[in-house]
């Protein structure tokens, strides 16, 4: 199997607030070291901006999982489990696109090949 290669940036390239689309799935990076070598991912559901009445700026996710249940935010039943996070729409330098998550990914890769303390 092969895949093509490609030139990645030295920068990641998250999705911005305008690009956002309800229904969409993006996937959270995060990393759990400094040197950004160990990275934690997520996929993710956005499902909205200010669901509350006093939000401003604000932005949705939903763990994929609970979403493709038909788990909704607000939902009033006891016995459903989701992960919603919230947070501000100018604080997205964690949440990509596919192909932007992958090149995320790439990055980390070829960081810890140069670090050489990581398989």
């Amino acid at each position: 199997m092969y895949f093509e290669g490609r030139e990645l940036k030295e920068y990641a390239e998250p999705v911005s607030a305008n690009e956002l689309r309800e229904g969409e799935i993006y996937f959270s990076i995060n990393y759990v070291d400094d040197s950004m070598l160990i990275p934690v991912m997520a996929t993710v559901v956005y499902i909205g901006k200010n669901l509350e009445p006093n939000d401003v700026g604000q932005v949705y996710f939903q763990d994929v999982e609970s979403y493709r249940e038909g788990i909704c935010y607000g939902g009033t039943r006891k016995k459903e489990s989701a992960d919603f996070q919230v947070g501000s729409e100018n604080e997205l330098s964690h949440i990509f696109e596919y192909e932007q998550a992958l090149e995320a990914l790439m990055r980390c890769s070829l960081n810890r090949k140069r670090a050489g303390s990581f398989n």
